[in-house]
Formats: structure tokens, C-alpha cells, sequence
């Protein structure tokens, strides 16, 4: 065995010797070589050569349209902040035999400074300017490139490939312009411009832009659009946890009503990204930021997806190089070479090679990985920013082609639904047989999972309904391909007309046992608080005011007709109650309120407008923005009155934090239209502006995903006595009591009505005066107290000194010692309390009462001849020297208070009449009673 396992490791040991050398050839090739530079401040330190620049460009484009006379498969420019040096790489190939240009490079984010009437050098000749994002002039400079040894451009040759390289050394007074800022904002504006010019014709034949940025950047959609998904797995988890959990389907709806609403959380981060489909002109800043919400609306870039679709669309070219030289545009007589060289000169013009952009090479200490890419066809020049297209640019996705990659991503989305419930019912099902789970968990939805599946599915058509009908109407604006504009077609119909014809159909289902009514009305608007303390001016039905019998003090009035249904049968169930109509379009009405369950219907017409400003207005940005704009504000104002969600997060979130956001961002975005021609770093601040309301309401949107949740698994625990932990109890308690109130749909004059009258009775309960005492006192009986217990206090149950010669005198003495027996023994009573804190006396001892009933027995007993006489008329006797003894009857120990009333009851006034010896023996016989032994009296006094 031994062999053996030395034989095994070999293997092992081989693996790990090969994976060191393979690290250090590794660490050998990327051998980091250093320099020596200084910054602005003189101060000297030594610098990677492979370092990152402060500002470096991106991907570039041609800026004439395809149309240059130059392939260009390299356009690289940086800055250096640390050794105040620019770099400068350009490599491509061209057409032209041979020219000497004249070359401007500018990094700007606005229009060129270079004017062409200017006078322009025969030789070639490169001019540097640095602009601010604003347009202002930061760095300008003037060079000949053949004295830097760029052989390739002194002068132009088509049999010579173009490769320039310079690294320019600039002075602090040169680039003092530039702010600091510029090198740590996100998104930095700016871009670079290389133009081309013919000294022949004094034509530009080439122009090339790349975006400008320094590494920091709001758009991360590999890290936000995790984050933002597992959000919004919890709130689908949660809500269809509600919706499956129970028996009855009305309680059901109650708590799956109060559950954050997927639609509503799909919304808004929808509404956040076609915030980015206005026409103006965006700041960079807010196009990448609305890239990390791309997602929720199905546009998700696939490189295989893309080129796929760019066959369909129409959109050709080659993604491994910029510009025209030798392509179609130049043969059809209409391109620059053709006005440059004629068009039998043009038709000879080809290339002769095409140098490929080289990939990175890790043993090369000079070679960079910060360099940009040439941009794939139907992109966009790289540094602008305008509309949709702009906001795409960020995905990498062109505009041609958005509306498929959308369409594609909803349909896999609605066949992943339609999968993953019956995957969920096998589980169960499974889990249950294994006996992990109880048989009849969840046993509603599985045997009810169809249902469930037609309810999801319709669930996420409408969830898609928004971005589809956005995109196909953007796609009839900007046009396309045939076969591209018959299938989004048919795409707009479907989605369209199944929509609305399923939600009409769900409403007429409810209102078919009715009729409608249009009477007259008038909206009145009054003076109100909002919580109690914030000043409002709400409006209300006057036909409501009149049957709640309300005053308000109005502050004005709108005539309008009012449309209210009647139903035939008064007494048929609300749609709340109805489990019939819940069970088949519970998708539609479960989480609205008990008289605002018709709203998805008026939802739906609010989605399609804004979605027709959205992707119809492309052409007109003046009527986009401003009808978007106050359209948001008129629905904002009906949405809010209408108040239309049961759940209090449901109608936070989507009424007041998504409309007001709506509002906010649409009313921003009119500082960005072409005409105003806004200052760039005012645009950026504005956008920056967007981003933290935006923002706010994300993180405002994630809160309320983990309360729902926490809601949720209330509901899931509402058959539970106690959950874990404990505290959670009360708040669950409430959370139910307020669930039930909001089912009730009370609408907020009938709380006022009902506070109202509230506050009236409590008022009439306070000036109403004190009731008078309805009883009155006629006589008072003493009962014993514990000062009795003392020696002097015995004469006051003395007949002979108080006067009254009620009791025997055996009785009065009988008491005297129980209470002197049972006072030491009272101290440590069953009851701990202290001997001055005793309600009553203790009870007598059997003792004392059989030798009472002794006396009763004797034949010379003067209350044994007297049987029948009153108690009262018994007197007291003298002399109680003899006492018999006799051996206490074994009794039931009773309290103070029975004994005390048995002799109170003995009273001519007690219903027993005269106690005879019959009645006492019968108490002593049932021991309810101790009866104490006393000496026979000697003589009676009447």
C-alpha cells in the first residue's frame, strides 16, 4: 500500500512544481518598469509606466458618419497629471496614395475650435487643444508630428500603414486650466476629437471622437443589477407566499393585499431607465447611472444576441475598425474621395492593408489596458449623448436593435413564470410525500396551481406591458427594416389589445349584474388637515357630502357628471367577498381597496399615454418633455385623490415616491433640451441632482421590500399563539387590527363623520352635570372590626352597655375568646398578611359552638322551653363561671365572613326567623358552621 500512495502523490507534487514555475514566469513577464516624473507642485517620485492616466479616452467612432477616408483600428489619448505628459497612439489604414494633412486633435465635450476658414499649414501639422466640458479653451497647442518621427503620417501613403505614437511634455502653466475635479468626478464630460484635413482641398476627409473619462463612473450593472434583483426576488417570494398561504380565499386576498406589489417594484426601476428616452441632451452622468436599471425592462446585452439581430435589422459594418475607406458609401460617386480625387480616381482607392488593433500583451511593461475599443455599427459617436439612443450607448446596444433585445428578454421572463410554478407545485408535492413538509401544507395552491398560473402569467404580461408598447412606438418613430417594423406590429397589437380586452373583460364581469347611472355633481375642494395637523385643501363629491350629512368650509367647486353602478341585487357580495370572482380575476382587483377595485383599467390607459410621450415623442422634444411632464402632474393629483391601494407601503411607493419622482426628474429634464444649450457643468450638476432623487428612491423602494417581507411572514404566522421573538407580538397584533380596519374601506369623510361624532358626545358628556346617587342610606349595620379583638374594645359587643340585648351573653363571651384564641394563630395565616391588614374576625371554634349547642340540649334551659322565641328577646347572663368542656367536632375550615353572617342572620331580622335547635344542629351537621361550647345559663332576662 505503501508504493502505492507514493505512486498517487507523484502526480501531485508534479501539479504543484509546474503551477510555481508557471507564477514566477508570470511574475517575470509582468515585470512593472518605473520612471521618473514630476507633477504640477515640482514634486518628483517614481511612476509605473503601466500606470493609469488621470484623464484617457474610451471607445471611439467615426465622427462623419462611415464616411472618413481612414479605417482606424487605434485611437488612444491621455493625460498624465503626474508627470505633465500627454500621449497620443493612433493606428489604421487608408486609401489616399498620397497627401500631406493637417491634423487637429481637441478634447471638448461641446463642438470643434478649430473654424475652417482659418488658415491651414501645408505640412502637416498637429494642433492640441484641451476644453473644458464647457466648451472653454484649457490646453492649445501647435507641432509638427514629422519632428516626433511619425513617419506614417509625413506625408500620408495608402501602401504605408498609419502608426503614430508621441508622448508630448506640457508645462503647468500650460494645463492650469484644468480643474481638479475633473479628475475624480464620475463620468468625467469630455471627449477627444481628431480631425483630418486635406491641404489639397482644404477638406476634412477624416474624423474620428473618442469619450473622455478618469475611471470613476455610477454605472455598475454587474454589482447594482444583482443587488436590485435579489430585492426584487424577496418582494415576488413574499407576495406569492401570501397569495398561496391560507384556506379561505377572502382572507387570503386581505393579507395578500397588504404585500409589496412585484408591478409596482418593477415600475419604478423602469421608470427609472426610460427616464433615459427623452430627447435632450443627457449628461453623462445620468447615462450611466440608468444603465444598472436596464434590466427591469428586458435590455440586457448579449454580444451573440446582438450580432444576431444586426443581420435582421440592417445594421452591417465591422466592429474590429472605424470609418469608410474602401467601403460602398465611397463607390456610389457620393463620398468625400470622390469630391477629393474624382470618381474614376475613387473607384481605384483601396486599401491596400488593414493593420488589426493587437491585444494586450502582459510581457510588454509599456502596453496599457485603458484604451478603448472601436464602437460596433449602429452605435452612436462616442461622447454624445442625445436621447434614447445616447442612453443606450452605455449597454453597448444599438438603437436599431432595442426592440428585439427587449421583446426577446420578456418572452424568456414569461417562460421562465410559466415554468417555475409548476416546478414549485412538483417540489412540494415531493417534499410532502418524503414527509419534510405536512401533508396539507399549502394544499389550496396545490391543488388549485392552475389557477395560480393563469393569474402569474397575466401578472407578467402586464408587467411587461409598459416597456413593450415604449419600444415598439419607438421603433415606428426611428424606422428599420421591413420585417423589423412588421413584427413590432405585431407586437404593439398583442400586447395592446390583450391587455385591454382582458382588463375590460374582468370589469365587466363584476359590473354585468348592474347598471350605470351619470347624475350631475360637483367636486367641491375644502379647507382640511392632513394627520391632523397639516393644512390641506382636499376634494370630495358634494352628492357624498350630502348623504354623510357633512359641512365643509368649500373653497371652490367643479360641475361634473358623476358615473356610479347600481347593482341589481343589494344584497350580492362585495368583490372583496366574492370567492367566485377572486379565484378568476383576483390578478386585477386583489390589492386595490373594496371601491377602487376597477383601477388597474384606469392603470393601464395611464401606462399607454406615458408610454406614447415616451417612445412616439422621439421626433418632437419640445412635446415630449413638456406634455410628459405635465401629464405626470395631472395623474399624479387623480392617483393621489383616488388613493387606490389597501396596503399603506403599496400606495407610498407607487403614488406619492414614484409620482413624485416622475415629476421631479420630467421637470429637470428641461434644462437639457438642444435649444437652451446648457452650460456642461451645470448639466452635470443637474444630473447629479436626478441621481440622488432617483437614488433616494431606490433605497426608499429596498426598505419597503424588507418591511413587506416582515409583513409577510406576519400573515404566514397569523394561525401561530407566539412568534419568536416575542416583541414582534404587539406590532403583529396591530398589524392585524389595522388589516382588518383597512378591508372595511372607510372612506375618509365617514372617519370624520364618525370623530366628528365622537367629539360632539364626549362634549355633551362633559357639560352634562353630575348624576345623582340613585341609592340612599336608611340604616347601617356594624360589623366587627379588628380593634374588637382587644380587651377594651369587647364592651362594645356588650348588650348590657350598648343597650341593644341582643345576643346571649354565652354568644358575646363565646367571641370575646375565640377572637383572643385566634389572634396569635391569625399572625401566620395561609394568607401572609399582617394581623392589622384581617378583612374579618376568625370563624369560631368547634369548641366554643358545642358548648353553646350544649346548652341548648339541657332540659332546664330557659331557651330550650322558649323554642320559637326570638333571638333578640334572649338577655345576657352574669355569670359564666362554669364552662363545660367537650371534644371540638372535626369542620371544614371556613372563612371569617360565614361565621359572621350566620350570626347576623340569626337576627329577628334574618330570613331564618328564630334560630331553633333544629337549625342549629342542621348548620352543624353540614359544617358550614364551628359551633362552640358554653356553660347552660341559670336564668334568661326578657
Amino acid at each position: 500500500m505503501a508504493p502505492r500512495n507514493r505512486f498517487c502523490a507523484l502526480p501531485f507534487l508534479l501539479l504543484f512544481l509546474l503551477s510555481l514555475l508557471s507564477l514566477a514566469s508570470v511574475s517575470r513577464a509582468r515585470e512593472t518598469q518605473y520612471i521618473v516624473g514630476s507633477d504640477e507642485n515640482g514634486v518628483s517620485r517614481q511612476l509605473a509606466v503601466d500606470r493609469y492616466p488621470a484623464l484617457y479616452t474610451g471607445d471611439f467612432g467615426d465622427c462623419l458618419g462611415g464616411q472618413s477616408l481612414f479605417n482606424i483600428t487605434k485611437f488612444d489619448a491621455a493625460y498624465y497629471s503626474d508627470n505633465l505628459t500627454i500621449v497620443f497612439h493612433l493606428d489604421g489604414t487608408t486609401n489616399i496614395k498620397n497627401e500631406s494633412l493637417m491634423m487637429h486633435i481637441s478634447v471638448d465635450a461641446c463642438k470643434s475650435g478649430l473654424k475652417r476658414d482659418q488658415p491651414k499649414p501645408r505640412n502637416i501639422t498637429l494642433e492640441l487643444i484641451l476644453v473644458r466640458s464647457d466648451g472653454s479653451n484649457r490646453f492649445d497647442m501647435i507641432f509638427n508630428p514629422c519632428s516626433l518621427n511619425i513617419d506614417s503620417l509625413c506625408p500620408v501613403n495608402a501602401s504605408v500603414p498609419i502608426t503614430g505614437w508621441a508622448i508630448i511634455p506640457v508645462g503647468p502653466q500650460q494645463i492650469g486650466g484644468i480643474p481638479s475635479l475633473a479628475y475624480g468626478i464620475p463620468d468625467f464630460e469630455g471627449s477627444t476629437k481628431l480631425q483630418i484635413f486635406a491641404n489639397s482641398s482644404k477638406t476634412e476627409i477624416g474624423c474620428f471622437q473618442a469619450v473622455m473619462r478618469n475611471g470613476n463612473t455610477f454605472s455598475h450593472p454587474e454589482a447594482v443589477a444583482p443587488v436590485l434583483g435579489i430585492f426584487t426576488l424577496v418582494a415576488i417570494i413574499a407576495s406569492f407566499a401570501t397569495a398561496a398561504y391560507g384556506i379561505s380565499t377572502t382572507h387570503m386576498r386581505m393579507h395578500h393585499a397588504h404585500s409589496l406589489s412585484v408591478l409596482v417594484v418593477l415600475e419604478t426601476f423602469q421608470a427609472i431607465f426610460f427616464s433615459g428616452a427623452l430627447s435632450v441632451n443627457w449628461p453623462s452622468v445620468c447615462v450611466a447611472w440608468w444603465s444598472n436599471f436596464a434590466w427591469s425592462s428586458g435590455i440586457i446585452y448579449s454580444h451573440s444576441m446582438i450580432k444576431s439581430i444586426d443581420s435582421f435589422t440592417g445594421v452591417s459594418g465591422n466592429a474590429s475598425q472605424v470609418g469608410g475607406a474602401g467601403s460602398t458609401v465611397i463607390n456610389t460617386g457620393g463620398g468625400l474621395i470622390s469630391q477629393i480625387y474624382g470618381r474614376a480616381v475613387a473607384e481605384r482607392a483601396t486599401p491596400d492593408s488593414l493593420a488589426r488593433r493587437s491585444t494586450y500583451n502582459a510581457s510588454d511593461p509599456y502596453d496599457y489596458t485603458w484604451a478603448g475599443n472601436p464602437v460596433t455599427p449602429g452605435m452612436p459617436t462616442p461622447g454624445t449623448w442625445q436621447g434614447f439612443p445616447g442612453s443606450l450607448s452605455a449597454l453597448g446596444i444599438p438603437a436599431a436593435d432595442i426592440f428585439f433585445v427587449g421583446l426577446i428578454w420578456v418572452v424568456v421572463a414569461i417562460v421562465l413564470v410559466a415554468i417555475s410554478l409548476p416546478t414549485i407545485k412538483l417540489v412540494l408535492d415531493l417534499i410532502a410525500r418524503i414527509k419534510w413538509i405536512k401533508e396539507d401544507r399549502l394544499a389550496y395552491f396545490r391543488s388549485h396551481w392552475t389557477g395560480y398560473l393563469a393569474h402569474a402569467l397575466l401578472r407578467a404580461f402586464l408587467m411587461s406591458f409598459f416597456t413593450m408598447i415604449t419600444l415598439a412606438l419607438f421603433q415606428f418613430t426611428i424606422g428599420g427594416t421591413s420585417g423589423t417594423v412588421a413584427i413590432a406590429t405585431v407586437a404593439f397589437l398583442l400586447f395592446l389589445v390583450g391587455v385591454v380586452s382582458t382588463v375590460a373583460y374582468a370589469c365587466r364581469a363584476r359590473t354585468r349584474g348592474g347598471k350605470f347611472e351619470a347624475r350631475p355633481d360637483r367636486v367641491i375642494f375644502y379647507n382640511a388637515k392632513l394627520f391632523k395637523f397639516v393644512p390641506a385643501i382636499i376634494p370630495a363629491w358634494a352628492s357624498t357630502l350630502d348623504e354623510l350629512e357633512l359641512e365643509v368650509k368649500t373653497v371652490f367647486a367643479i360641475p361634473l357628471s358623476r358615473i356610479r353602478h347600481v347593482n341589481n341585487d343589494p344584497d350580492s357580495p362585495t368583490v372583496h367577498e366574492d370567492q367566485a370572482y377572486i379565484k378568476k380575476f383576483g390578478w386585477l382587483s386583489a390589492r386595490y381597496r373594496r371601491t377602487r377595485w376597477w383601477f388597474l383599467a384606469i392603470y393601464v390607459g395611464y401606462l399607454f399615454v406615458r408610454a406614447a410621450f415616451i417612445g412616439g415623442g422621439v421626433n418632437n422634444p419640445l412635446a415630449q418633455v413638456y406634455g410628459l411632464l405635465i401629464f405626470d402632474i395631472l395623474s399624479f393629483g387623480a392617483i393621489a385623490i383616488l388613493r387606490p391601494f389597501e396596503g399603506a407601503r403599496n400606495m407610498a411607493l407607487a403614488v406619492y415616491l414614484l409620482g413624485v419622482s416622475k415629476i421631479l426628474t420630467t421637470g429637470l429634464s428641461i434644462a437639457f433640451l438642444p435649444d437652451f444649450e446648457l452650460d456642461r457643468i451645470i448639466a452635470t450638476a443637474i444630473g447629479i441632482v436626478i441621481i440622488v432623487i432617483q437614488g433616494l428612491l431606490v433605497i426608499a423602494l429596498m426598505i419597503l421590500v424588507v418591511l413587506g417581507a416582515i409583513s409577510s411572514w406576519m400573515s404566514l404566522a397569523r394561525n401561530r399563539e407566539d412568534i419568536s421573538p416575542r416583541d414582534l407580538e404587539a406590532i403583529r397584533a396591530r398589524y392585524f387590527e389595522k388589516m382588518e380596519a383597512k378591508a372595511q374601506d372607510v372612506s375618509r369623510l365617514s372617519k370624520a363623520k364618525e370623530d366628528k361624532g365622537k367629539a360632539k358626545e364626549e362634549e355633551e358628556r362633559e357639560s352634562r352635570p353630575p348624576p345623582e346617587p340613585s341609592f340612599s342610606v336608611v340604616t347601617v349595620r356594624r360589623e366587627p372590626k379588628i380593634e374588637d379583638e382587644d380587651d377594651d374594645s369587647v364592651h362594645e359587643l356588650d348588650p348590657a352597655q350598648n343597650g341593644t340585648g341582643t345576643l346571649d351573653a354565652p354568644i358575646i363571651r363565646a367571641l370575646n375568646r375565640a377572637s383572643r384564641t385566634n389572634s396569635v394563630s391569625s399572625r401566620y395565616s395561609a394568607s401572609s398578611l399582617p394581623r392589622a391588614a384581617r378583612i374579618h374576625r376568625a370563624s369560631l371554634s368547634s369548641k366554643d359552638f358545642a358548648q353553646y349547642v350544649a346548652t341548648l340540649e339541657r332540659p332546664d334551659s330557659a331557651l330550650a322551653q322558649r323554642v320559637g322565641s326570638p333571638l333578640g328577646a334572649v338577655g345576657h347572663h352574669a355569670d359564666t363561671s362554669t364552662v363545660r368542656s367537650s371534644t371540638p367536632v372535626p369542620v371544614r375550615p371556613q372563612s371569617s365572613s360565614h361565621s359572621l353572617r350566620t350570626l347576623t342572620d340569626m337576627r329577628p331580622s334574618s330570613p331564618f326567623g328564630t334560630p331553633t335547635r333544629e337549625i342549629l344542629a342542621r348548620y352543624a351537621d353540614e359544617r358550614r358552621y364551628t359551633l362552640p361550647q358554653q356553660p347552660a345559663p341559670t336564668h334568661t332576662v326578657e
